[in-house]
């Protein structure tokens, strides 16, 4: 440091007059006799020093007996030790370094920021009256990282500070995603365990684990209370919101009981189970009259906002019942003769059932009270393929904009769930240009919720599902493309691996493997081609379109699940309960204290 700098120079020259007088031709010196030198020798002290802590300087001196010059061990008779002052304070020319630091200044300020926020937060239970709960389905922890670093260098950064949306939420934790029957789980399973507290086996849809999949008789008395119900049964307003078919797993999991997650429609379902359980579609347009005969004696008015994809699992198996952007020759599955889609609306004659972006851009909030929107067949389109759907479809932030704008008109507040389901998709099909624009979509979705509502009576939670075998590996150079090869620090050329090719920063430990489609945007496309597996040279392969497949090291016909913790992202009242690490059924747990969920709807109850 400067300040002991100075000193030993100061001691230094203090000390620079002590130097012996020697002999006169034998004769005593002032400090010397019989002609010899005395001689001092200074030596500073480091920091640390046993006698000087803080450093200083060691002064020894003596008569130089050999007359060599130098003052030996044995030769010196005295020591004395200068030590330096304790240092109390640093002055700012001490600290500039580190002060003046971008990152140093940006970890201030985000504390700052942090203790704002914190402070903000309503700790006391039954503060919100608004909860939505984001499940990004497939968004593992290097799935938001990628997505962060991909959206960042889509903004002209180097990538990896940039931040999604939720990233900058006060407060977050982990979720443990097994099942209990199963280490690596499904969405079935967590997705119920995060909506109605409580964990289950794979592949089961809101009922608890002593049901048997397949078997409809074993669900009864196994069937639990979602979030979604408990909100309706408080008088909140309620909507579901997926990008995927929305009797899928994850949706279902809010308002349908199944012993199976594949009995999307009454097709799906063995003749002996559809004649005892109803089918995941049928129980969506059935939700009231079901929550009533569930519960006797209270008056609830249903979904008021479900959008989403799956409109074959609501129409005939009939021709004459295609949308006008039916895929196939024969839209509908049912095999029942029921149009589920004319029923609903036969309940709601008020309500709005819309198929496309034209439906969609002419509801008016202020003036609406439902809406059934299925803008697709099956699941909607990848982010990165939408502008390609047959009769236009919305976004996921836009359908999210539009339900808060429709939700918020209950004064009692409402309960709304936002799935991005084809992250999912786009992993399973080992294409991580798919899964990472519905991330950042998603992320998206998430900032409109946020721009939309207030920390003060508002519990927003972002997590996900499950993870995927999704890998960030090698040593990349800072803002090297994301989905680019490795190129290493210093070079600008890519690295290549002991087989003599270069390799992607991004990859799958399973599934489909290598595939090179160019600019196709649909993921699934890739279904239509050979696994591949193992190496392939990609020197002259652009890995950043959105048709290149990253290899995989096992070959499977469909990349599959992880097993590890997610994160959970939380802002507004009972988010400071969000921390640390816990079973996923807990999140309903947050949601429930954050809002009252089951007190209100057991006061209706009774």
């Amino acid at each position: 440091m400067k300040k002991l700098t100075l000193l030993f120079v100061a001691v230094t020259a203090a000390l620079s007059g002590c130097s012996g007088d020697d002999g006169n031709n034998g004769q005593n010196g002032i400090d010397g006799a019989n002609g010899l030198s005395s001689l001092v020798l200074q030596t500073q002290l480091a920091v640390g020093d046993t006698v000087c802590r803080n450093g200083g300087v060691k002064i020894d001196s003596g008569l130089d007996a050999d007359s060599n010059g130098a003052l030996s061990t044995d030769e010196v008779s005295s020591t004395e030790h200068v030590c330096a002052p304790t240092i109390t304070s640093l002055s700012s020319n001490d600290v500039a370094v580190t002060a003046n630091n971008t990152w140093f200044t940006e970890g201030e300020n985000q504390v700052a920021a942090a203790k704002s926020l914190a402070a903000k937060i309503a700790k006391e239970s039954g503060k919100a009256k608004n909860v939505i709960l984001f499940v990004g389905d497939g968004m593992g922890i290097s799935t938001v990282t990628a997505a962060r670093i991909l959206e960042g260098q889509s903004k002209g950064k180097l990538g990896e500070e940039h931040s999604l949306s939720f990233d900058t939420m006060p407060f977050s934790g982990f979720s443990k995603t097994y099942n209990v029957d199963a280490q690596t789980p499904d969405s079935a399973g967590t997705m119920t365990a995060m909506i109605a507290g409580v964990k289950t086996d794979i592949g089961v849809v809101g009922v608890a684990e002593g049901a048997e999949r397949g078997s409809c008789l074993s669900t009864k008395g196994q069937e639990l209370v979602s979030a979604a119900e408990l909100a309706e049964l408080a008088g909140k307003s309620t909507g579901i919101i997926s990008t995927a078919r929305i009797t899928h797993a994850t949706p279902a999991s809010a308002y349908a009981k199944s012993a199976d997650r594949n009995w999307e429609d009454v097709s799906d379902m063995p003749e002996s189970e559809a004649a005892n359980c109803e089918d995941i579609a049928s129980q969506l347009v059935n939700f009231e009259q079901n929550l009533e005969a569930r519960f006797m004696g209270v008056d609830v008015d249903g979904l008021d906002v479900v959008m989403g994809g799956g409109r074959r699992h609501f129409l005939p198996k009939d021709a004459a019942f295609n949308s006008t952007d039916a895929a196939s020759a024969v839209e509908g599955d049912r095999t029942d003769g029921r149009d589920l889609t004319a029923e609903w609306q036969a309940k709601y004659p008020m309500g709005q059932y819309v198929m496309d972006q034209t439906g969609f851009d002419a509801i008016n909030p202020s003036v609406t009270n439902k809406v059934f929107a299925l803008f697709n067949e099956s699941h909607m389109q990848y982010e990165a393929d939408r502008k390609n759907d047959i009769a236009g479809e919305p976004s996921l932030s836009e359908m999210t904009a539009k339900a808060i704008d429709i939700l918020d008109n209950n004064d009692k507040g409402f309960f709304l769930t936002v799935e991005a389901g084809r992250i999912d998709h786009g992993h399973h099909a080992g294409n991580a240009h798919a899964a990472l624009t519905d991330t950042i979509e998603f992320s998206k979705a998430v900032q409109a919720a946020m721009n939309a509502t207030s920390d003060e009576d508002t519990l927003i939670i972002v997590t996900a599902d499950h993870s995927h075998v999704f890998t960030i590996a090698g040593y990349p150079k800072r803002g090297n493309p994301i989905l680019g090869k490795v190129v290493g620090i210093g070079k600008d050329q890519p690295s290549l691996a002991a087989d003599g090719m270069p390799y992607t920063t991004v990859g799958y430990s399973n599934g489909g493997g290598f595939k090179d489609l160019g600019s196709e945007a649909d993921a699934d496309e890739g279904y239509y081609h050979s696994v591949v597996a193992g190496r392939v040279d990609l020197t002259a392969v652009d890995t950043t379109a959105p048709g290149f497949f990253q290899e995989a090291m096992v070959p499977l016909s469909s990349e599959t699940h992880a097993g590890e913790d997610v994160g959970i992202y939380a802002s507004g009242p009972g988010a400071h309960l969000v921390t640390g690490t816990n079973e996923q059924s807990y999140i309903f747990h947050v949601m429930d204290y954050a809002a009252d969920l089951v007190k209100k709807a057991d006061a209706a109850v009774q």
